[in-house]
């Protein structure tokens, strides 16, 4: 998906149309992608495009988490675009970089959208990162490597993230996401 192509505004639609109670945020990253490539550049005073990567086990009942070290919380490995305009790419790359592993696959259509305000630190202002999600799994090995950028790493249960309510908000939405997506099961299940 090139995001600041005609392309961008299809794929975030046909989002929309499979998450329709996130159209709104949609049509703010069709709005955001106006902007063109300076959109994909963390220099973009007010915000910019990242990539991330809900990392999932082989036989999708787990999650690859990092615990990240700037931000002090468990969340889904990814980072800046870096003028990158395909961010499933951006997803693929950060989520190798970030984990060592190296057999991996990512997943279309998107499948999350968050819009976050990163809060100012030194000299980097207050600005917001309009995150696109895919899925990339994991085919080969799952044993990984932290990167500098993580505290930690940890394969977490899909199902304990979707019910545990100290879990990041996005994570416990992907989380549901996910099990209603791939396991139809999971639809008796009561998402408090």
């Amino acid at each position: 998906m090139h995001a600041s192509s005609p392309n961008a505004s299809t794929a975030f639609r046909n989002y929309a149309e499979s998450y329709p109670a996130h159209v709104l945020l949609a049509e703010a990253f069709i709005q955001f992608a106006r902007l063109g490539l300076a959109a994909f550049e963390r220099s973009h005073p007010s915000g910019h495009f990242t990539g991330s990567a809900w990392l999932v086990s082989a036989d999708g009942e787990r999650v690859l988490l990092t615990h990240h070290r700037k931000l002090g919380r468990w969340l889904q490995l990814g980072g800046h675009a870096d003028g990158d305009v395909d961010l499933a790419r951006v997803a693929l790359r950060e989520a190798g970089e970030e984990s060592g592993l190296s057999d991996l696959v990512v997943e279309h259509p998107i499948f999350d959208l968050d819009r976050h305000r990163i809060p100012a630190r030194g000299e980097e202002p207050e600005h917001w990162h309009y995150d696109v999600r895919h899925v990339v799994r994991a085919i080969g090995s799952e044993v990984f490597a932290a990167s500098e950028e993580s505290l930690a790493l940890a394969w977490k249960s899909i199902r304990d993230i979707a019910v545990d309510v100290s879990a990041d908000a996005s994570l416990q939405r992907m989380a549901r996401k996910w099990l209603e997506r791939n396991q139809p099961d999971s639809s008796r299940h009561s998402w408090s």
